[in-house]
């Protein structure tokens, strides 16, 4: 079996695996406030499909993995499974995307399984402001993780999605942490995955308007090399332990060095953030196939892959697919 090249020509090592759709929060920009329709538990991959899955794309040329959500950590049984996984032969490295909520608790042993990185998603460092992007009032729970993962030493990396009228008044403050701490504050682009299809911004911040106003405060910031397939601009300012990345998660400007596959909660194999499932992964493993079967299934899927994001979403669109939350599909 061939290693997974697409049909563009891009080697695909980085699946982000969905463990679950349900979340303790509720972003405005991630779901409705009534939340969403949850995936029945029969419905969702088991642990079980999910390590197999892994070892048969670690196979096929796949070295990292990050765990999603939802929030993975209302999942039961989760710390389990990543312990399973951290045995897989040809896994370089495990990455792991929280809000924050319950994780202070679970970071020692993160640390012992050997958790590669966290990315913790924090859109504002004001108590009212972050109950009123995420409905709930948990801030200081994810403050603690902040601090216990600096106290830990796992690599941290926090996203900071920049929304019109909500934080943007808050970005210097969010940088300010790369002063007394190594950690990569990330400013992402707002995307229209809330569950209620596309919405307009009344200022749309893209990361040329993100990038200008951190200038305009840091003029001395300067560019770093990006990582091979890196999807966010990186930057240095002189003096900071940490560093500034920005995602242009709406603009897509990283599409031509994509290495990453997604796969959601309940199964769908996804080549693209923005495409629809090319085939469902919980079906196929359930009809007991051989390794082989599903390999072939997802290096079929690999060789059809859209060329960039608005190619997948233009797809999307001609097959009628209705717009879903992010927290379906997988952060």
């Amino acid at each position: 079996m061939p290693k997974l090249i697409d049909n563009h020509g891009r080697a695909v090592s980085y699946v982000r695996l969905a463990v679950t759709d349900r979340c303790n929060l509720r972003c405005f920009y991630c779901m409705p406030e009534e939340g969403i329709s949850y995936v029945p538990k029969p419905k969702l991959l088991t642990f079980e499909e999910m390590e197999r899955a892994l070892r048969l794309l670690v196979a096929m040329g796949v070295d990292k993995v990050r765990i999603t959500g939802g929030e993975p950590f209302v999942r039961r049984g989760i710390m389990g499974f990543l312990e399973n996984i951290s045995q897989i032969s040809g896994l370089r490295q495990i990455n792991v995307t929280t809000n924050g909520v319950l994780t202070a608790p679970l970071v020692p042993d993160l640390k012992r399984i050997g958790i590669e990185s966290v990315n913790l998603s924090l859109d504002t460092l004001d108590r009212q402001r972050f109950f009123d992007i995420t409905r709930r009032d948990e801030f200081n729970n994810v403050w603690e993780t902040f601090e216990v993962l600096q106290a830990y030493k796992i690599k941290t990396k926090i996203n900071a999605v920049v929304m019109s009228g909500k934080n943007t008044d808050e970005l210097i403050e969010l940088v300010e942490l790369t002063r007394k701490y190594n950690v990569s504050v990330r400013f992402i682009e707002e995307m229209p995955f809330n569950g209620e299809g596309q919405h307009t911004y009344a200022e749309f911040w893209n990361y040329r308007k993100i990038l200008d106003k951190i200038q305009r405060q840091y003029p001395n910031i300067y560019k770093l090399p990006d990582p091979p397939a890196s999807t966010s601009y990186n930057y240095q300012i002189p003096g900071h332990k940490g560093s500034v990345g920005i995602i242009a998660a709406f603009s897509r400007t990283f599409c031509g060095t994509c290495n990453r596959l997604r796969i959601t909660p309940q199964g769908d194999f996804r080549t693209c953030l923005y495409a629809d499932s090319a085939f469902n992964l919980r079906d196929t493993l359930r009809e007991n196939p051989s390794d082989e079967v599903v390999k072939n299934y997802i290096y079929e899927s690999i060789q059809n892959r859209a060329k960039d994001g608005f190619e997948a979403e233009q797809r999307r669109a001609l097959s009628g697919v209705p717009s879903e939350s992010m927290a379906s599909i997988g952060g």
